[in-house]
């Protein structure tokens, strides 16, 4: 279905559910002015936007037509991100572990060694924050591709400094710890804020994670209580997988994914 036809179709299901444009774009997390130009008629939305309105609506007549839509329903890296968020749990036990020991003056494993575990944790994360931006494209929340790419930024600047402070030598790990785990935590309340925006579409579930990323993230950027941040932030960190796996189903795949070329 075109424009207009598609506008006029999306405006008499609205009327017809006795919903307010206000009352829709609670549902689907657009904003009104974007539901304003679409029923006008005066731009075309993504398929995945398309489908995020009917999903809103009820509307199960609806079927994807274009390439898009062929990548909606296998977007194999979401599933590559969960796996890399997965991976990134893991490494950042060991991580935080052997920092506190390196700020503290015991190195019981090589800066060398050190640096790679510090490499995987930080790429791993890069790459399951690239996938919340993919899932913000979806699912539209803009302030969870805002939160995502500033994550993505904080995890590159540190990932350098970090290098720096344990194979250049120019400065120590415990010299601007502080600093690094405040920026982090600013980020993660952000985030948490973000996925609180998915509440009235996906219930308990994005309350949740929300919740607990805001509540780590807030304990780790006051400093003194970072670590008190790791249990919230643990949990959150689980949630987040649990969530991105959750919502990589409710885009329409029912199989394990194929890599589309």
């Amino acid at each position: 279905m075109k424009q207009p036809e598609l506008g006029k179709k999306i405006s008499e299901m609205r009327k017809a559910k006795g919903l307010t444009q206000e009352e829709l774009v609670e549902k689907c997390n657009l904003n009104v002015r974007t539901i304003q130009r679409i029923e006008a008629g005066e731009v075309t939305p993504r398929s995945y936007t398309i489908k995020s309105i009917f999903e809103a609506l009820d509307f199960q007549g609806f079927e994807e037509d274009s390439a898009s839509d062929n990548l909606s329903q296998s977007d194999f890296f979401i599933y590559f991100g969960i796996a890399a968020g997965v991976i990134y749990f893991f490494l950042s036990v060991f991580e935080i572990g052997f920092e506190i020991e390196f700020i503290g003056g015991k190195e019981e494993v090589s800066r060398y060694a050190f640096s790679l575990i510090k490499a995987g944790s930080y790429l791993s994360h890069i790459l399951f924050m690239l996938a919340w931006v993919r899932i913000a494209g979806y699912f539209t929340n803009s302030f969870l591709k805002i939160g995502a790419w500033m994550m993505l930024g904080a995890d590159v600047i540190w990932m350098v400094v970090d290098w720096f402070a344990l194979q250049a030598n120019f400065f120590d790990l415990g010299d601007y710890y502080m600093v690094k785990v405040s920026s982090f935590g600013f980020v993660y309340i952000l985030l948490g804020m973000a996925f609180l925006a998915y509440k009235n579409r996906f219930s308990a579930i994005p309350l949740i994670v929300g919740i607990l990323t805001i509540i780590g993230g807030f304990l780790m950027f006051t400093g003194f209580a970072a670590f008190l941040s790791l249990i919230p932030l643990t949990l959150a960190e689980i949630g987040q997988i649990g969530l991105m796996i959750y919502l990589s189903q409710k885009i329409g795949r029912n199989s394990s994914p194929d890599l589309l070329i």
